[in-house]
């Protein structure tokens, strides 16, 4: 299996797990990184919001959509800017996210169990790494002799 096989297989994994913990409180994965990330950074403009979550803007329109119908979120405008529109954490989304906290901690602490502290530090460096702005669509840093597709 090649590198990019096992990430997606590895995610695609933990995206079932947190969805199967999520249904039974009507969360989708997308409610819940939208509740996440506005936990973090309430009041978010929908850009910043959307590259954060890795979604295009019309997709999150249609999340924050029905989130805003369930009253889990809602839109003002930027106090400094008054085209933009932010996003906002309500009451009840807040509470959903306090009461679905345990839950997401739970799933990554038998992650990190499962891996031990070490390499999970270890693996977290390394997909941070592939993540961030340095590494392009076309370059990739190379460390001796390894490479992303391996025969």
């Amino acid at each position: 299996m090649d590198l990019p096989e096992l990430i997606r297989g590895v995610n695609r994994r933990l995206e079932q797990m947190l969805e199967a913990k999520l249904k039974p409180r009507s969360l989708s994965l997308h409610q819940y990184r939208v509740l996440e990330a506005l936990s973090e950074e309430n009041g978010m403009p929908m850009g910043d919001l959307a590259t954060r979550l890795l979604v295009d803007g019309p997709t999150l329109t249609k999340i924050i959509d029905r989130m805003v119908e369930s009253a889990q979120v809602y839109r003002a405008p930027d106090p400094h800017d008054r085209r933009r529109v932010l996003i906002f954490l309500s009451q009840r989304g807040a509470e959903q996210f306090k009461d679905i906290g345990p839950i997401i901690k739970s799933i990554q602490q038998n992650l990190l169990n499962r891996l031990g502290a070490s390499d999970a530090t270890v693996l977290t460096g390394l997909l941070s790494e592939l993540l961030s702005d340095r590494a392009s669509a076309h370059s990739y840093p190379v460390r001796g002799q390894e490479t992303l597709i391996h025969d």
